[in-house]
């Protein structure tokens, strides 16, 4: 007597064999045979789905060999499945999935055609053949214990390559002690501020994820001034904060760099409160019209934290970041991250290092600045040809410029370029809700974002967009 009805669920394949027997005469066979029916037609077993051969999973359901054979020839007959010499037993590819019911799913929203959104670069440019090959360099050489719990700090191998890599590139001053692995700039920034508390001074015009995040850890932000030479550092007779978030080489969203003059201070107001400047060096990589500008870190490290990611170099697909923490701080940070690592992938940790150690990610920014900058000409260029009257400010470095428009048509702007199909961001959006509504209407442009091949296309549709006048 075969023990099918006392099995549920083989090892290789999910089937429920109890629910399908529709009467008390149903046979083994016709069960399975409504079982694998009713997982194609629900979409479980979709097509190319390769089965597990009949001797297998006769054997996790304690059935007779002959009867799953029974079962899948059957089943092929009537063109639910396929069977061919040497490639298996598959669903068949005229076996579709029913239509979607009506009612919506939650989820991510599908991209709209054109986008020139901010934040993210091409990432149809991922260097995807020299990551595979030193993903496979990076675990053919990993030690056993990377396969183990991890280090909270992170793995030995990337922290010794981000120290190299930040210091001879950005100026940081940095030992692999010092560096702390995090999931992304914005998770460092997260354990910084469960670390420190709060409230933290944040630019007046600044990424509105960023104060969403410190708003989620417990943690309120204060709106720092902002003009053409950066912001103002905190009055030391004003807010107690705890810290100061800022975009000390390139702005974000409006641009410039911070004068030296400013930097100095926030370096100064630091060390009389004792206070921390946390800087977000997220597209430092990229220069066009003038020699890089400096890691604040590097004029004070005891005071300053730096931030860093590989985001807009790489992808933000590649979930790992970084800080390079003042030697008080260390503990801190690590007693919330938690006892070993839970947040960012050992084998991506060792692909990074050796990416980084090969000479793989300087090879691709230099690449990626080379056409960052080609796209960028043409954007300056086609709205100097187009839209004269739009100012463009922000174009010496960076990812992304910002558009000054006349007041009141921000908002029009943005619902012709939706009608359009095109994907932009008003500069109203990065506004701390605090701050003085002090600066023109505007959108801030990433032209990152396009692949080359619709650059074209989606600067068409933003010049359409645009105001006339």
């Amino acid at each position: 007597m075969e023990s099918w009805a006392n099995s549920g669920v083989g090892r290789d394949l999910h089937l429920d064999m109890a629910s399908s027997s529709g009467t008390p005469s149903t046979t083994p066979r016709a069960d399975l045979v409504t079982a694998l029916r009713t997982a194609i037609c629900s979409g479980r077993l979709r097509p190319g789905t390769v089965l597990p051969p009949s001797r297998t999973l006769a054997a996790d359901f304690g059935l007779a060999r002959n009867t799953v054979a029974g079962a899948y020839a059957e089943l092929v007959a009537e063109g639910w499945l396929t069977a061919r010499q040497g490639s298996g037993t598959r669903v068949a590819d005229r076996a579709r999935e029913p239509q979607q019911t009506s009612h919506k799913r939650r989820g991510v929203p599908p991209p709209p055609p054109m986008s020139l959104m901010p934040g993210s670069p091409d990432v149809a440019e991922f260097p995807r053949t020299a990551w595979t090959a030193a993903a496979r360099r990076a675990l053919t050489a990993a030690p056993h214990d990377a396969f183990g719990p991890g280090d909270p700090r992170g793995r030995i191998e990337l922290r010794r390559a981000v120290a190299e890599y930040v210091t001879r590139t950005r100026g940081v001053r940095a030992d692999p002690e010092s560096v702390v692995v995090s999931a992304s700039s914005g998770h460092g920034l997260w354990l910084l501020a469960r670390a420190l508390g709060g409230p933290i001074g944040v630019e007046s015009y600044g990424l509105h994820l960023h104060r969403a995040l410190l708003g989620d850890a417990g943690v309120a932000t204060v709106p720092l001034e902002l003009d053409d030479r950066g912001a103002h550092p905190p009055d030391v007779t004003g807010h107690s904060l705890t810290a100061a978030l800022v975009t000390p080489a390139h702005q974000f969203p409006t641009g410039g760099p911070l004068h030296p003059s400013r930097r100095t201070a926030f370096v100064d107001w630091a060390s009389s409160t004792g206070a921390v400047v946390i800087e977000d060096d997220y597209d430092g990589e990229f220069r066009y019209d003038r020699q890089p500008v400096g890691a604040l870190q590097g004029l004070a490290p005891e005071h300053v934290v730096y931030l860093g990611t590989v985001s807009k170099s790489l992808s933000p697909a590649v979930r790992v970041g970084w800080m390079v923490l003042p030697d008080r701080l260390i503990d801190d940070v690590l007693a919330v991250k938690g006892d070993y690592e839970r947040w960012v992938s050992a084998t991506e940790q060792l692909t990074l290092a050796e990416f980084i150690g090969c000479g793989g990610l300087d090879r691709h920014v230099r690449r990626m600045r080379t056409l960052y900058r080609r796209r960028r000409d043409t954007l300056v260029a086609t709205l100097a040809s187009r839209a004269p009257h739009v100012h463009v400010a922000g174009i010496a470095a960076g990812l992304h410029v910002v558009l000054e428009l006349p007041a009141g048509t921000e908002e029009a702007t943005m619902a012709r370029a939706e009608a359009l199909g095109l994907a932009v961001i008003g500069l109203r959006t990065f506004r701390h809700p605090d701050a003085e509504d002090d600066r023109p209407d505007g959108l801030v442009v990433g032209y990152s974002t396009p692949s080359s091949a619709r650059f074209a296309a989606t600067l068409d549709a933003l010049c359409r967009a645009l105001p006339t006048r």
